[in-house]
């Protein structure tokens, strides 16, 4: 990711995007562009002789007659060049709308096939920060490469050979306009990559600060325990070192720009003072003087529009231009595509560590779990459940060891392989925006939605679609913000809990879904699970072990090691962290029968 890439290899890379996306349009734009930029050449070359018609017609050199064509020619010029112009913008904007879609579109893809342990790195998530602000700097830079190239290189390539055709020493002219702002725009490009470096981490924690201040999500805890003012004092100081960064830049470059704007105004005297003496010395006619003396403020304007402005906002973005090229160079996870039948899964001396941190959260675990087994996982909070479950799902990779997943390394096995045939629930489950019926049927978006399927996967989650909770059953929009109802936590985990059968699996996992629901009920519902789950491989995650007792056998997670496991009466026998923990918990159970317990 340090790697810097080349202005030569962006232009490469930004080309292969357009050819990627517009092969068309592209050919299109450029013809167009093209000829409008050498629609203004052409004025300059029309205007001189104009003018040297004119001044003939005067001096008696010429007809009045010559006059008139040149004059048509001039009204021709004119107008084919504002049609162009119209054009040429008409058809830029479109190519931006539909570029920043595209773009937009790479930037999904390559964050859906990142290594799902990317997203637990900070550096990983500063830099689909620092992709997401370079996507509208690439888009810009996209658009000033074009006109560059196909519209005011033309431009200045045909007055370079006009201004040569007619004396060779104000071809130099040309030079003399662009050097001193080019030698600024260079060192621009260290200062601002330098500062989007900076700036990533601190606009990634100051929008957060933001969505604690003002969004829904966080907004009733906000207010009612009065952090607001604690919230806003964070985002203000962040903001501020942000701004004295960039003020600090701006300052430094804006000093630069105004030494070389007063370069650039003595190579612009410079050049009036060749043209002057040229015409005094009879080297240039009249009509040549007029015309290029009425263009050379034009190509000082537009070698200022394209090295100050456009080129100046190029190099001041160039860091964000390259964050979003690197962001897609990123390696992704791969692996073979093969059908995976989940099978028995084995870990065999399995540890696995998260980024940046200095201690592992599982270690040396060697577990094997049976084709349509039943597994509980219990342990108390950060005994490492959760972060064992997505190693045997294949969703993280080990740090060290080996996962078999239906007898294949998840390492040489593509996600989507591995994730096929699988299904889960988490704790931290998704509200979606959505209707009831899209809420569960997004689990399986290939799946053609039908209310039998629905019903089905409602009643294993024990949902009741046609409860006075949903008034227009699985049509229900579940969000206030667009116009439907809200949930409860309870009924939210049990949507989440009938997205996850509504998939087609062969594995099921949960993980400890129900923990807003009260421990009876949990145990009511993961025993309807078990009896559904058969013939299924299942695994459920639990710190409450009543619902542990409904499977097959139980696995016991402390400090990150696989302290005990077997049968829930093998565990009890046995004593240990497993009977402790259960006789602890055993008055939350107290309505149950005795034989439950």
């Amino acid at each position: 990711m340090k790697k810097e890439l080349s202005i030569p290899a962006i232009l490469l890379r930004l080309h292969g995007l357009i050819w990627a996306s517009l092969p068309g349009f592209f050919v299109l734009l450029n013809v167009l562009a093209v000829a409008h930029g050498l629609s203004w050449g052409l004025n300059t070359l029309v205007f001189q002789r104009f003018f040297d018609a004119v001044n003939q017609a005067v001096t008696g050199a010429g007809t009045p007659s010559a006059i008139y064509w040149q004059l048509a020619a001039v009204a021709g010029i004119t107008f084919g060049g504002q049609i162009l112009n119209g054009a040429h913008n008409f058809l830029t904007n479109i190519f931006g709308h539909k570029m920043m879609g595209f773009l937009s579109k790479e930037i999904y893809r390559k964050a859906s096939r990142l290594d799902p342990i990317a997203f637990e790195d900070p550096a990983v998530l500063d830099d689909i920060n620092k992709a997401h602000q370079g996507m509208g700097s690439c888009l810009h830079m996209l658009a000033v490469i074009l006109f560059i190239f196909t519209t005011y290189l033309p431009y200045f390539l045909f007055m370079g050979w006009y201004l040569y055709s007619v004396k060779p020493s104000l071809a130099l002219s040309i030079v003399i306009i662009f050097i001193p702002v080019a030698l600024a725009q260079l060192i621009r490009t260290g200062v601002y990559t330098k500062l989007e470096d900076e700036s990533a981490p601190l606009r990634r924690e100051y929008e957060y600060y933001e969505r604690c201040i003002c969004h829904r999500e966080y907004f009733k805890e906000t207010r009612l325990l009065g952090a607001f003012t604690y919230f806003r004092r964070l985002y203000q100081d962040t903001l501020q070192i942000m701004q004295e960064k960039k003020w600090k830049a701006e300052l430094r470059t804006g000093l630069l720009e105004l030494a070389t704007r007063v370069l650039t105004l003595v190579g612009y005297m410079g050049v009036l003072y060749m043209l002057f003496a040229a015409l005094l010395q009879g080297e240039i006619s009249v009509g040549a003087f007029a015309a290029i003396f009425a263009s050379v403020d034009m190509m000082f304007a537009m070698a200022e529009e394209v090295v100050g402005m456009h080129i100046g906002t190029v190099t001041q973005n160039l860091g964000t231009v390259r964050n979003f090229l690197r962001f897609l160079e990123i390696p992704e996870r791969t692996g073979k595509e093969v059908a995976v039948d989940p099978g028995k899964i084995i870990l065999e001396g399995v540890s696995f560590r998260y980024p940046n941190s200095e201690k592992d959260a599982v270690s040396d675990i060697n577990l094997e779990i049976y084709p349509g087994e039943t597994l509980a996982i219990v342990g108390s909070n950060g005994a490492g459940k959760s972060t064992l479950v997505k190693l045997l799902t294949g969703l993280y990779l080990p740090t060290e060891g080996i996962v078999r997943f239906g007898g294949v390394p998840t390492n040489e096995v593509s996600p989507d392989s591995l994730f096929r045939r699988t299904s889960a629930v988490f704790q931290k489950y998704q509200r979606y925006q959505m209707t009831l019926g899209d809420n569960i049927a997004i689990s399986e978006p290939e799946k053609e939605k039908s209310n039998e399927l629905l019903h089905e996967a409602a009643q294993k989650g024990d949902l009741e679609p046609d409860s006075e909770a949903f008034p227009k059953g699985f049509e229900t929009m579940l969000s206030r913000e667009f116009d439907g109802v809200d949930l409860s936590g309870g009924q939210w985990q049990r949507v989440a809990i009938a997205r996850g059968f509504y998939r087609n699996h062969d594995l099921i996992v949960l993980d400890e879904p129900t923990a807003a629901i009260d421990p009876l009920e949990e145990t009511l519902i993961y025993r309807k699970f078990a009896e559904m789950a058969t013939d299924k491989t299942a695994v459920i995650v639990t710190h409450r072990l009543g619902s542990a007792r409904i499977a097959d056998r139980i696995a016991v997670m402390d400090q990150g090691r696989i302290a005990a496991i077997g049968t829930h009466e093998e565990l009890l026998r046995s004593g240990g962290i497993y009977a402790e923990m259960y006789h602890a918990q055993a008055k939350w159970y107290h309505r149950e029968s005795p034989s439950a317990l």
